[in-house]
């Protein structure tokens, strides 16, 4: 048998639960005064479209006293940081009045956690928050009490309501309300008329629990609105040069909202009913700010704020509003309970929405949405069948190319010897025909499946020398006279490190960057060419990418504005300088073996840029063309490197670690990136802040702050670490070693410190569903890249063929029975139809010249080679 008509409602972790006072049925037949208190934990059906129940709890009391559930909410648990739902209890035996809170764990245990005794009854302004804690107002004074104490407390400050309780930068836990004002001793209160009174006699302020400090309420809001606040959310709040910023939103007897910044009202809006009560944010999934207001008439409207403040929606008969990520699509939505006399059963008549897409309703029948997901199901399959298609055919492909490597050496050790010579300004020496020849059919096999058809030159010069040279001299007007900021090289143990800095505009027009060391000696027992490894290094505020290609799984959830956790990293070292931020991302740098460059004494090498540089040419297959710009030369000497010239200087000066951005971006080009996702289920993941600022020796790069330098003496000095925390209770360590050695020891020691619930998860290089999507957009680029060349082919065709239709059109008029009526008209009928036969038969051989079929080629390798690398890292 129920006991209170009222259920208490609490959303958490996206499920609701439901709270109920009863009296089991083998107690009223007993008379027993056992009451239990029961919990439904109810999560929402995306398939059914209805709630659900997952779970329940009872927490049996035996008490002859009169029990009620006064509030309800969701509060940090002070021992562990996790967040629980907290549930405060009333039991009442004439004037004695006793109040107690209970803890609801995951496991569905109840947890007492704090008890005191009133001779009075709590009535206004009673609030739950962290620790769990409870304060309230009676005789306006304010009293709190927290589960570490167990003792009620009285707060040295007067004040007639409080308006909001929560967290705040800097400040701990801080209780909002408003105060008689203190007025100068030389004013009268008596010289004040009705309205300034109404005004100057009350004032806003903010007062902090654990430092018992008063704030001024004008960093909050202007002291003309004291009067009129009866409720507050705080939405953000900072410290800016140890200045204290807040973003508030506000609700007033006067029936309106107002958003207030930094204490200036930035906004206003009339709600559309009487007597407002509570104010709540949600943010979407489209990242829209939304209010949600309740009434005490049980109306709710939704305030959005875009523009401009300004109702989106409102609904009637409203029993209670939860915010909560319902549908677990990773954005809030709301959840409104309407009063329904007809069905007594909890969450019957409801509604989901976030005014976007999302929009469910109990009243609605959603049958129709059985097929969409047939479809998508029949799409799906369709994809893996071409999937498989393709990779059939790339396995193919990679057989047959093996069998030719020998002959593609030499062909590129021959274009190797054009491109020194180009660089160089100097006439290159053409091969002869027998080597041309050769050259064709391998151009062919790369391009073709059938390597004696359809051959193409490797040459552009075989067709049109004068052509293909004027192409290639025609690429240095388009390359600015200077290019680069700067060519820097570094020795990292037995790497060399070379590093080529961009200009922003130069870098902003190219894609595809790599570099190439070319020796400027002439060694003919030997290649040229020294193998290199290039990387793109982007240094940025959530630095989570080394390579181009690296990516990181989006959060599960879009962080609310109010969301204080913060890396515990960050607020021991904060940031200093922002731009570094653009000069990473200009950066590229080229990683080659130290050793054989060594054994010739002395190595002059010139630094090759290599790109495709974009143009605004209207034609799909040229959209960007291949470029190669000479950025330098760098002298490399066994003294130098002696003499430590270019060695990497990391020295530690009291909590940062000093060195140039070369020599970061250096450790950075030579190290191995490995990301690990850390998720803890009982406590917070504070010990892996202190295992990296103790144990590890960690600091920060002056010039850039997010990462932190390994001083530990052993094999781990010289290890970059980057801990970003989603939650606080699960993050990503990216950690940068030189070898999977120092990893294995880096882990060992992780290990011994995280608590043994924790679970340790290596990351690939790109989340499932991202490359799925990426694979899409490639076939798709793939399929349009094809019909692209076979219109462009069609449309040569037909402009060769309009000559023939034009000398038909003479006759198109004339009917045909007057043409075989006399001589001259049969001989004009016959050689109409000996026109169409030779136009049929040119347009069954057409036919196109070798650089258009190169061009062609070319674009459409490069768009199965993208498809190729994302099969590859899905596999």
């Amino acid at each position: 048998m129920l006991l209170s008509e009222q259920d208490q409602f609490l959303s958490y972790n996206g499920e609701v639960l439901v709270f109920q006072l009863s009296r089991p049925k083998h107690a009223e037949e007993a008379d027993d005064k056992t009451i239990n208190l029961c919990v439904r934990r109810m999560v929402f059906n995306r398939d059914t479209k209805l709630f659900v129940q997952k779970s329940s709890a009872v927490f049996s009391m035996a008490s002859h006293a009169k029990i009620e559930i006064i509030c309800c909410s969701c509060t940090t648990d002070s021992r562990t940081g996790i967040i629980l739902p907290c549930i405060l209890m009333k039991k009442k035996k004439r004037n004695n009045v006793k109040y107690f809170s209970l803890l609801l764990h995951s496991s569905n245990q109840f947890e007492p956690s704090f008890y005191f005794k009133l001779d009075y009854e709590l009535k206004e302004d009673v609030r739950l928050f962290a620790g769990p804690s409870l304060l309230w107002r009676h005789a306006n004074k304010l009293f709190y009490i927290s589960s570490n104490t167990c003792m009620v407390q009285s707060a040295p400050v007067q004040l007639s309501s409080v308006v909001w309780t929560g967290e705040i930068v800097g400040e701990g836990t801080v209780v909002l309300g408003v105060r008689a004002a203190c007025l100068p001793e030389t004013e009268d209160p008596d010289e004040f008329s009705i309205s300034d009174r109404a005004i100057w006699g009350n004032e806003f302020f903010g007062y902090t629990i654990q430092t018992q400090k008063v704030l001024a309420g004008t960093c909050f809001m202007p002291h003309a609105y004291s009067r009129v606040v009866s409720s507050v959310d705080v939405c953000k709040s900072e410290r800016l040069k140890k200045q204290l910023r807040i973003s508030l939103v506000a609700i007033t007897h006067k029936n309106q909202l107002i958003w207030f910044q930094n204490g200036v009202p930035k906004g206003v809006c009339e709600l559309p009913y009487e007597k407002p009560c509570s104010v709540k944010p949600v943010l979407t999934s489209s990242n829209d700010l939304l209010f949600v207001v309740s009434f005490a008439s049980g109306n709710s409207c939704v305030v959005q704020r875009r523009d401009s403040l300004q109702v989106a929606s409102k609904w009637q008969k409203v029993k209670c509003v939860l915010v909560d990520d319902f549908i677990g699509s990773g954005s809030e939505q709301l959840l409104l309970l309407f009063k329904d006399d007809a069905n007594t059963d909890v969450l019957s008549t409801f509604k989901i929405t976030d005014l976007g897409e999302v929009n469910y309703a109990s009243d609605v029948n959603y049958k129709h949405d059985i097929p969409a997901a047939e479809g998508l199901q029949e799409n799906g399959l369709l994809t893996v069948r071409a999937l498989e298609t393709r990779l059939q055919a790339g396995w193919t492909s990679v057989r047959e190319l093996q069998q030719h490597l020998g002959l593609q050496k030499r062909v590129i050790l021959e274009s190797c010897r054009a491109l020194i010579d180009l660089v160089e300004e100097r006439t290159h020496i053409l091969p002869n025909s027998k080597e041309v020849k050769c050259r064709r059919w391998a151009r062919s096999f790369l391009n073709s499946a059938k390597p004696f058809e359809g051959l193409v030159s490797l040459w552009d010069d075989v067709e049109n020398p004068a052509d293909s040279l004027s192409k290639e001299t025609s690429l240095a007007p388009e390359v600015p006279e200077h290019f680069t900021e700067e060519l820097w090289q570094r020795v990292v143990g037995d790497s060399l490190v070379v590093g080529v800095k961009l200009t922003e505009s130069f870098h902003s027009s190219l894609s595809g960057v790599s570099l190439s060391l070319v020796m400027d000696q002439d060694f003919s027992s030997i290649s040229p060419i020294i193998k290199c490894q290039s990387k793109i290094i982007k240094l940025n505020k959530a630095f989570s990418a080394l390579a181009v290609s690296s990516q990181i799984e989006p959060p599960p959830k879009k962080m609310k504005l109010d969301l204080h956790s913060k890396n515990d990293l960050k607020k021991e070292f904060p940031k200093r300088s922002s731009r570094i931020q653009l000069d990473g991302a200009k950066t590229v740098t080229a990683v080659t073996s130290l050793s054989p460059l060594l054994a010739f004494h002395r190595v002059c090498c010139v630094v090759l840029l290599h790109a495709r540089k974009q143009n605004h040419q209207n034609d799909s297959l040229q959209q960007s063309k291949k470029i190669t710009v000479h950025c330098g030369k760098i002298l490399l000497s066994l003294e130098d490197i002696s003499n430590g010239r270019y060695s990497v200087k990391t020295l530690r000066d009291d909590s940062c670690c000093t060195g140039s951005m070369e020599d970061i971006l250096a450790v950075l080009a030579v190290s191995v990136r490995f990301s690990f996702q850390i998720v803890s289920c009982d406590c917070t993941l504070t010990p892996v802040s202190s295992w990296l600022l103790g144990e590890m020796e960690c600091t920060p790069f002056k010039e850039c702050q997010d990462n932190i330098f390994c001083h530990k003496a052993g094999n781990v000095h010289g290890t970059i670490f980057n801990w970003t925390l989603k939650n606080p209770f699960e993050g990503v360590l990216t950690i940068f070693c030189r070898n999977l050695t120092v990893l294995f020891q880096c882990l060992h020691s992780l290990t011994r410190v995280l608590p043994p619930s924790c679970s340790v998860k290596l990351l690939k290089s790109g989340s499932k569903g991202v490359l799925t999507e990426q694979l899409a957009l490639s076939l798709e680029k793939e399929m349009l890249t094809l019909k692209n060349s076979l219109f462009l082919k069609g449309t040569k065709a037909e402009d060769s063929l309009t000559w023939g239709n034009e000398s038909g059109n003479k006759i198109n008029n004339v009917p045909l029975a007057s043409l075989l009526d006399t001589e001259e008209g049969v001989q004009q009928f016959r050689k109409k139809l000996q026109n169409e036969r030779e136009e049929s038969v040119r347009s069954m051989n057409q036919t196109m010249n070798g650089t258009l079929y190169q061009k062609i080629a070319l674009k459409l390798a490069e768009a199965q080679l993208s498809s190729d690398m994302i099969v590859w890292r899905l596999a």
